[in-house]
């Protein structure tokens, strides 16, 4: 439901940009002001929401978290996830590429929007497919998605194969984003789960700061096919990394 809202946004941007495209800076503002109007209403709608209140039965346990009780496993996982992250910058970079190689405004945005599309149309039923089959097959896939799809990125010159590389990172998205989350809770101890999810959700936000800053010096540095190059040798070896450290799930 959140990328179908993300589908919707950027339609009504596209439309936005090509109904004001005499005025490129006056459509943008409108863009972001229009989004101040969801956001709004996001916020409004959540104090509707109630939540069912549980008494505590007995004494309350001391909230402690130590490294060293969570699986041998969980721990590589984390490690190596975040090790990935560090050559996994900002989509920003992506539709950058896209324009440097000579798309509009407009024409990157529809690129953007086939991503949210398929990833839309590959969330759900990668999630169900995980529950069934197991985590690792498709986070490794994943993975390898997310390695081909960027090197892809710096290899392509033409600017309609944009089409199927944006296609196949939403795929990326959508077979690793939900299953990341799920297999981290199954790894995790019954009484640290959301610990680690937390802790998960923490490696990730503080590996994509450096990431984007190293791409873009990459980028300026190096041209602008290195940032891809690393970030597709990082999803390879993030692809077969995930396979060994998850052995046997």
């Amino acid at each position: 439901m959140d990328t179908l809202g993300a589908i919707v946004g950027v339609l009504i941007a596209y439309f936005l940009i090509t109904s004001f495209s005499r005025d490129a800076a006056g459509a943008l503002r409108r863009i972001f002001l229009f989004s101040l109007i969801p956001a709004f209403l996001g916020i409004l709608f959540l104090f509707f929401v109630k939540e069912k209140k549980s008494e505590p039965k007995g004494d309350t346990e001391k909230l402690e978290f130590k490294w060293s009780t969570l699986d041998k496993k969980l721990r590589l996982f984390l490690i190596f996830t975040f090790i990935f992250t560090l050559g996994n910058s900002s989509n920003q970079f992506l539709l950058l590429r896209a324009k440097n190689l000579g798309g509009s405004v407009p024409q990157v945005i529809l690129f953007y929007l086939v991503f949210n599309i398929i990833y839309f149309l590959s969330s759900y039923p990668a999630s169900y497919l995980s529950d069934k089959i197991g985590r690792k097959k498709l986070l490794v896939l994943g993975y390898l998605f997310y390695g081909l799809v960027y090197l892809g990125f710096a290899l392509n010159q033409s600017l309609n194969m944009f089409w199927f590389l944006f296609g196949v990172y939403g795929l990326y998205i959508g077979f690793t984003e939900g299953v990341e989350k799920a297999l981290v809770a199954d790894i995790a101890p019954l009484n640290l789960r959301a610990t680690a999810i937390g802790l998960h959700a923490t490696l990730v936000g503080i590996g994509l700061l450096p990431a984007s800053l190293f791409a873009g010096l990459l980028w300026k540095f190096l041209g602008a096919a290195a940032p891809f190059y690393f970030g597709g040798i990082m999803g390879i070896i993030a692809s077969v990394g995930f396979w060994f450290i998850l052995k046997g799930i």
